[in-house]
């Protein structure tokens, strides 16, 4: 059992070893709370942004802490990429 701690604090310090396919969260926004999902490469929020940019502060939050397990990243909309 040892030699599998050991194994896993190696693994844990490797996370370009993991590749996330599926997950849902629950973000907790300065002003509410919102459901973020990704699945099949794609990101959606629930927050009124996201509906309208397809990208928002949530789910670029999230892809910052998952980056090394994220085969695939979000990009902004020309729009919002001139304007920021």
């Amino acid at each position: 059992m040892v030699n599998k701690i050991v194994k896993a604090k190696q693994y844990a310090q490797e996370p370009r070893r993991v590749h996330l396919h599926r997950f849902e969260l629950d973000f907790s926004g300065d002003n509410d709370t919102h459901h973020v999902t990704f699945e099949a490469e794609r990101w959606t929020c629930s927050c009124g942004f996201f509906g309208s940019a397809g990208i928002c502060s949530h789910t670029m939050a999230v892809e910052q802490m998952l980056d090394p397990m994220l085969r695939v990243k979000q990009t902004m909309p020309e729009v919002i990429a001139t304007s920021a």
